[in-house]
């Protein structure tokens, strides 16, 4: 069953969690694949596939208690294994194994505020998903806002279409409004919520937002880039 070491609280805590929970389930359902499909016999009871905060993963039966001490993931995965392609079967429990993450830590942040469970999901979603990990899928890119033709900030440099965007400080009032568009923005290395007066920079493999500062990278250090990568994309590409 899902365990709690001790409950997380502030919206730090709970995103530890659930990272935490999240990247066990992508063990299991990759580097662990082998051992996993194993457990998962279909002539067994209904099973479950939990993460826990501690990064192990583990197929029980669910939680006995009703109701349980959290919610609980997809009953019976190990039903369907025989039923359907190896690849359909794992991707089906990484969705299933999504949404019970997202459960897991809405139940934790039921007691956060509002602008404090925006910030909470924002920080998850910047992530990929088990499902995207899984079947090696690359998030869908945001679509850019009628207001404005790209996802430029402050100097930010955007180069899909191998072209630097310009700096919104010098462009027209769109920009301006684009600015709102992405106030809960966070940086990928600090956590930092989006300013439109520094200079962002967004990888283009992951999506994901950084102080410039943040990945020791100027704006005019940009303006010669192609293609960014940031730190950790980097550091998966070399491996």
């Amino acid at each position: 069953m899902a365990s709690i070491s001790s409950s997380p609280r502030s919206v730090e805590e709970i995103f530890k969690d659930f990272s935490a929970r999240k990247a066990a389930i992508i063990r299991a359902l990759s580097d662990d694949v082998e051992e996993f499909y194993g457990l998962c016999d279909p002539e067994k009871e209904n099973l479950c596939l939990y993460g826990h905060p501690n990064e192990t993963w583990e197929v029980n039966l669910p939680a006995e208690e009703v109701p349980p001490e959290l919610p609980e993931p997809a009953l019976g995965i190990n039903f369907a294994r025989d039923g359907m392609s190896r690849r359909d079967w794992l991707s089906l429990v990484a969705v299933h194994s999504d949404c019970w993450l997202v459960s897991v830590a809405f139940y934790f942040g039921a007691r956060l505020n509002r602008n404090e469970r925006k910030r909470l999901f924002s920080m998850m979603n910047d992530a990929p998903t088990v499902f995207e990990v899984v079947t090696e899928r690359k998030p869908a890119k945001d679509k850019p806002s009628a207001d404005s033709g790209s996802k430029s900030r402050a100097g930010t440099k955007r180069s899909n279409d191998g072209q630097s965007k310009t700096n919104p400080k010098l462009a027209d009032e769109s920009n301006e409004e684009e600015d709102d568009d992405h106030s809960e923005t966070l940086c990928g290395t600090c956590g930092g919520l989006y300013s439109g007066d520094e200079f962002w920079i967004g990888c283009d493999v992951c999506e994901r937002w950084y102080h410039g500062k943040c990945v020791k990278i100027t704006p005019a250090k940009a303006e010669s880039i192609k293609q960014y990568k940031c730190p950790s994309c980097s550091l998966k590409r070399g491996k």
